[in-house]
């Protein structure tokens, strides 16, 4: 009972945690150049080889041309893939070999703070590398740019729930091989089931529901979708609100669960 409560425990933090998170931002201005090119080319290179490629066969989806229809998969797609693996290997490679949670923890800044300023550099990257893809598609013209400023805030919260979720994986796998599981068990299938290179009406419904309830990437690309087309639904807003709430409840039990793994 008492291990239940501590998992939903309200987490003790103050500014401090921004120090964490421009420590974090230090480094990777450091290695900027290595960080930009993958979320630059990722994109074109799915673009040309599935909008371009796959396109030449598959003409309109749902009165769609399929660039467009793609488009916003990848920009949610490459969200969710610079969130969760900063805040996995990088945020593993920070705590168990450089011993830099160690460090921090030595002054003023408390646990709860440094795992919420993990989490929060974590989103940043997302937004940035979702930045760096927005531009990509507003170049080959792929993007309603009436709602396209509006991409930039949803990735930054897509983001947040993508670091909370490799942050829970950070801290209650044995070691930095054992991330394979969730890439393979959870990664793969939200890249795959989630409605980003083909349409969710054409899962099966119990598939469907299924996605909906347990895969976040299928919220974020129903709403970049209908912002990218020009055609956003007052039932996004539920998708919206869904990612906060669980963004929430996936942000504090990281932090106590990273908080239970350290003291130990």
């Amino acid at each position: 009972m008492r291990f239940l409560r501590d998992l939903y425990r309200l987490p003790v933090l103050s500014p401090l945690c921004w120090t964490v998170w421009q420590r974090d931002m230090d480094v990777y201005k450091k290695t900027f150049k290595v960080n930009v090119v993958p979320p630059l080319l990722e994109p074109i290179l799915y673009l040309v080889a599935l909008g371009f490629g796959l396109g030449i066969f598959i003409k309109e989806i749902d009165g769609v041309p399929y660039t467009r229809f793609i488009a916003p998969g990848l920009f949610s797609i490459t969200t969710m893939y610079a969130a969760f693996f900063e805040c996995t290997y990088a945020s593993y490679v920070r705590m168990y070999y450089q011993k830099t949670f160690d460090a921090i923890i030595a002054t003023p800044v408390n646990i709860d703070e440094v795992v919420a300023g993990e989490i929060l550099a974590g989103a940043t990257k997302a937004f940035i590398n979702g930045g760096i893809v927005l531009g990509v598609i507003l170049a080959f013209g792929l993007v309603d740019l009436r709602y396209a400023v509006i991409l930039l805030p949803l990735g930054f919260v897509a983001g947040l729930l993508f670091a909370s979720v490799g942050m829970i994986c950070t801290a209650i796998v044995p070691s930095i091989d054992s991330f394979n599981y969730p890439i393979f068990l959870f990664i793969t299938p939200m890249f795959l089931f989630s409605g980003t290179f083909f349409p969710m009406s054409i899962l099966p419904e119990g598939l469907k529901v299924l996605a909906y309830a347990l895969l976040p990437l299928t919220h974020v690309v129903r709403i970049a979708r209908g912002l990218t087309l020009g055609t956003p639904e007052a039932s996004l807003l539920l998708s919206f609100l869904w990612m906060l709430a669980v963004s929430a409840v996936t942000f504090i039990l990281a932090i106590n669960l990273m908080r239970r793994r350290l003291i130990q």
